[in-house]
């Protein structure tokens, strides 16, 4: 399935949509699915107004990517101006066809979001917004990589 979705960001900190299915909880880019007959352009404004109730302008796009032969990502840069987004609904959850559910939005600071979430932002294009080289770069050159420890059954970073 094909999906859209949208940068949206403010003062160093991007708009970001929390999910939950079967207990687990990530955060990713305000998108969703493309209806037939929309554009993904189409797709990533309407699913930003249904996530978060702001209307946006698409700026340009940013990425698409092909995942697992399932369908291919379409990320767009969107400007949203000066509106506060709320946190909306998700009409397939509503309708009862889709059992993801959309429970929080927040302007998030990349230290605020999970590595394995922020992982995702770099596919979606998040290199291509000027606005977050500076905090890219502070970040040095030290290796690390999360690691199961087997001993607290804990995620912790290998050094």
């Amino acid at each position: 399935m094909a999906r859209a979705q949208c940068i949206v960001h403010r003062d160093e900190r991007l708009l970001m949509a929390q999910h939950r299915l079967d207990g687990k909880t990530w955060w990713a880019l305000p998108g969703g699915g493309v209806e037939e007959g929309e554009t993904p352009a189409e797709a990533a404004l309407r699913e930003l107004r249904e996530e978060c109730c702001v209307d946006g302008v698409i700026i340009c796009e940013t990425s698409r990517w092909s995942h697992f032969g399932k369908g291919e990502t379409q990320t767009y840069l969107v400007d949203i101006g000066n509106q506060i987004p709320s946190l909306g609904h998700d009409p397939e959850v509503a309708a009862g066809t889709q059992e993801l559910i959309l429970i929080d939005i927040q302007w998030l600071h990349l230290s605020q979001i999970p590595e394995r979430d922020r992982a995702f932002l770099w596919a979606a294009g998040l290199l291509g917004v000027a606005e977050f080289y500076p905090e890219i770069f502070k970040w040095g050159d030290i290796l690390s990589y999360p690691t199961h420890d087997t001993r607290t059954g804990q995620e912790r970073m290998k050094k």
